[in-house]
C-alpha cells in the first residue's frame, strides 16, 4: 500500500477546524498577510500614509459636524480623542468583518486550483487589519499622550487599570468580524445581494453604536438596544481604560465575549458546509 505524504479529503463534520493542517499551512498565511497588508495601498501615492491620514481625517470631520455644529457631547473627553479612539476600534472591527465577507468571491480563482485550508483566507485578513490597527492605535496614543501630560484644565484623562483589558478588546473584535465575515461570505456564494447590503449594514451598525456619541448621551429607554450591540461595550470600555470616563460594566463585556464565540462558531459551522460546494455556485 502506498503511503502519501498529503491525503486530501473532505470534511464530513460541521465543526472540523483541523487546527494541525491550518498550523501546517502557516508561511502561507503570512505570505497572505503581507499580499493584503502590501496590496491595500499598492500605486498610491501616499502608500502607508493613508493608515494615518484616515482616521485622522475622520475624527476632524466628525468634530465639527457632531461637536461643533450637532453640539453631542463627549463626556469631558478631548473631542480629538473620544472620536479617534472610537474610529480606530471600529475600523478595525468593520474592515475585519468587510474583508471576510469576500472570502469566496474575491478567492474563487486562488480556490479553484490549489488546495489549501481555506479558512486560512479569513485568518490572513483579520491579521493583517490587525497590522493596520497597530499602526492606527499607535497614532491615536500620540494624540492621546499630547492631551495626558498637557496642562489643560479643560479636559480630564485619568487613565485606568482597565487599560490591561485591550487584549481581550482585540479578540472580541476579531472574533466578531471572523465569525460574521465567514458567515456573510457562504451566503453570498449564492446571493450576491449581501455583499452590496453589507456595505450600508456597516455603515448603519456605526450609528447604533457609540462612536460619535457616548453611551451616556442614549436615553434611558433606548440603552438596552445600543447595548445590545456587541460593539458597544468594547469601545466604552477602550475609552473607559485610557480616559477614566465612559461607562464599563463586566457584564456587559461578558455578554460581548460570549456573543463573539457564538457567531465564531456559527460562522466556522456553516463555512466549513458551504466550502464543500461554492465552486458550484460562486
Amino acid at each position: 500500500m502506498t503511503d502519501f505524504t498529503l491525503e486530501i479529503k473532505p470534511k464530513n463534520k460541521l465543526l472540523d477546524l483541523n487546527l494541525t493542517e491550518t498550523w501546517r499551512y502557516r508561511d502561507l498565511l503570512f505570505l497572505f498577510v503581507r499580499r493584503d497588508f502590501v496590496a491595500i495601498y499598492k500605486q498610491t501615492v501616499l502608500g502607508p500614509l493613508w493608515f494615518f491620514i484616515q482616521p485622522i481625517l475622520t475624527s476632524l470631520i466628525q468634530m465639527v459636524i457632531f461637536t461643533g455644529i450637532a453640539k453631542l457631547p463627549v463626556d469631558n473627553m478631548p473631542p480629538l480623542v473620544f472620536y479617534l479612539s472610537g474610529n480606530v476600534m471600529w475600523q478595525y472591527f468593520s474592515g475585519c468583518l468587510t474583508l471576510t465577507s469576500n472570502t469566496f468571491r474575491d478567492n474563487a480563482g486562488i480556490f479553484g486550483k490549489v488546495y489549501f485550508p481555506r479558512v486560512i483566507t479569513p485568518l490572513s485578513m483579520v491579521i493583517s487589519q490587525l497590522l493596520k490597527f497597530g499602526v492606527q492605535f499607535s497614532l491615536f496614543m500620540a494624540v492621546w499622550a499630547v492631551y495626558m501630560f498637557q496642562a489643560d484644565a479643560s479636559y480630564t484623562l485619568s487613565p485606568s487599570w482597565h487599560i490591561l483589558l485591550l487584549p481581550v478588546l482585540i479578540l472580541i473584535m476579531a472574533g466578531l468580524g471572523l465569525g460574521s465575515g465567514m458567515l456573510i461570505s457562504a451566503l453570498t456564494t449564492k446571493y450576491r445581494d449581501f455583499s452590496f447590503l453589507l456595505t450600508f449594514a456597516v455603515q448603519l451598525m456605526m450609528y447604533a453604536t457609540p462612536v460619535i456619541y457616548p453611551l451616556s448621551f442614549v436615553e434611558a429607554g433606548y440603552r438596552k438596544y445600543i447595548l445590545a450591540n456587541p460593539m458597544t461595550s468594547v469601545i466604552e470600555t477602550f475609552r473607559y481604560g485610557f480616559t477614566g470616563t465612559g461607562t464599563f460594566e463586566w457584564t456587559h463585556l461578558a455578554y460581548s465575549f460570549g456573543f463573539m464565540v457564538f457567531v465564531v462558531f456559527l460562522g466556522t459551522i456553516v463555512f466549513n458546509k458551504v466550502e464543500k460546494t461554492f465552486m458550484d455556485t460562486v
